[in-house]
């Protein structure tokens, strides 16, 4: 490997925020937030979903929206009016 081009690689557990699992690896992202694991320092890194939390991997569905983004939008503002600029003159 070539000398002082690749990112820094360090200890890391990721912590899943919904289940609390935890997971040790290692990784380039840091943070401020460290914790001491097994006598070594670890950056932690929260995450909003992991394989623990996953529907695709618990196999446990959950409420899908099925009315689309835009439907929503149009009912939501759809009967907001821009205003019209008052002409001069």
């Amino acid at each position: 490997m070539k000398a002082d081009i690749h990112p820094k690689y360090h200890p890391v557990v990721f912590v899943d925020i919904t289940t609390g699992r935890r997971f040790v690896t290692r990784s380039t992202v840091t943070s401020a937030k460290t914790e001491v694991i097994d006598g070594v320092e670890h950056y932690v890194i929260s995450s909003g979903i992991t394989s623990d939390s996953h529907p695709f991997f618990t196999g446990k569905n959950q409420f899908v929206d099925t009315e689309g983004r835009i439907d929503k939008f149009q009912k939501r503002f759809g009967a907001v009016r821009r205003a019209k600029k008052p002409t001069l003159g």
